[in-house]
C-alpha cells in the first residue's frame, strides 16, 4: 500500500508498468534495452472518492484515458530503475495534489475609495478625449 494522504492509500496492484524503448540518448544500449517506463493507474478501480477523481482528471488532462486509466511515461533517465522511481513519484505527486480540497473562495467587496478612484480616472480620461475634437470656428 502506498500512502497518498492521511486517509488515502492506493494498492500497488492497481499500478501496471510496461517497459518500452526510450527515445534520446542511451549509448550502446539504445536499441537493446527497454528503459522507458509506461505506468498505468486505473483511478476508477482504486476506490478514490468522486471529487478526488474529478480533480485528478482535470490535473491529468490528456494523460487520462476515457476509461479512467492514468498513463504516465517516464524516460528521463538512462536506467530502468530510475525511470520506475520517477514515474511512481510523479503518480504520487499528482494524486496528492488531487487529494487536496481547494479552499472555498469568499467574495470580497471592492472598497469605496477604490470605486471612487476608478470613477475619477474615468472622468479625467473622458475629459481628455473630449478636448481632442475639432475646434469650432476654424472651418
Amino acid at each position: 500500500m502506498i500512502r497518498i494522504a492521511r486517509d488515502i492509500f492506493i494498492d500497488e496492484r492497481d499500478i501496471e508498468e510496461r517497459f518500452v524503448r526510450a527515445s534520446g540518448p542511451g549509448g550502446q544500449n539504445v536499441n537493446k534495452v527497454a528503459t522507458a517506463v509506461e505506468l498505468r493507474f486505473n483511478a476508477g478501480r482504486a476506490g478514490l472518492d468522486p471529487a478526488t477523481q474529478a480533480r485528478l482528471a482535470v490535473l491529468a488532462g490528456t494523460r487520462m484515458a476515457a476509461d479512467g486509466t492514468l498513463i504516465i511515461q517516464a524516460q528521463r533517465f538512462r536506467s530502468q530503475a530510475q525511470n520506475r522511481e520517477d514515474a511512481l513519484a510523479r503518480l504520487v505527486a499528482l494524486l496528492r495534489t488531487a487529494a487536496e480540497r481547494p479552499r472555498p473562495r469568499h467574495k470580497t467587496k471592492v472598497p469605496r475609495a477604490a470605486r471612487a478612484e476608478r470613477l475619477t480616472i474615468k472622468r479625467r480620461r473622458s475629459l481628455t478625449k473630449r478636448t481632442r475634437g475639432r475646434v469650432r470656428g476654424e472651418d
